[in-house]
């Protein structure tokens, strides 16, 4: 397997440690730790920074080629309706948590976490449904 090759893998494993670390950083605040809810909630962000390298590196060795769709029946609109909602979502990410992570970092945690019951919701689906649309495109089919 080549490196071009390799890279949907290390995305999907990348999306699921972020995944990982979204639901303990989650866990971690709604029982009171602070610190260690920081440490999953910078660890997330940074995986998810590499996650964001290693994607737009596999788009731009492969131009432009896909790797298409070949399940059938119920599972096609399933699918397009999953990763139409993926893509959009995944943009609206990015500022999303920039600026819940900015609030942090100046420690204004009532705005913080008011962006927060946004940005989490939206960052999970993300990162769950990156991993379901790898297991779709080269596991399942």
């Amino acid at each position: 397997m080549s490196f071009t090759e390799s890279l949907p893998t290390l995305n999907a494993c990348l999306n699921g440690t972020a995944t990982i670390l979204l639901t303990a950083g989650f866990i971690f605040i709604k029982t009171g730790r602070e610190k260690a809810h920081r440490n999953c909630m910078v660890a997330a962000f940074t995986v998810s920074i590499f996650f964001l390298f290693f994607y737009l590196l596999h788009k731009w060795l492969v131009q432009g080629v896909h790797t298409p769709f070949e399940g059938e029946g119920a599972w096609r609109p399933v699918y397009y309706t999953m990763l139409a909602t993926h893509i959009v979502l995944a943009m609206a990410i990015v500022p999303l948590v920039l600026t819940t992570l900015t609030l942090a970092i100046r420690k204004k945690f009532d705005k913080h976490r008011a962006w927060a019951r946004w940005t989490f919701p939206i960052w999970y689906y993300v990162s769950v449904t990156g991993v379901l649309i790898y297991f779709f495109l080269y596991v399942w089919w």
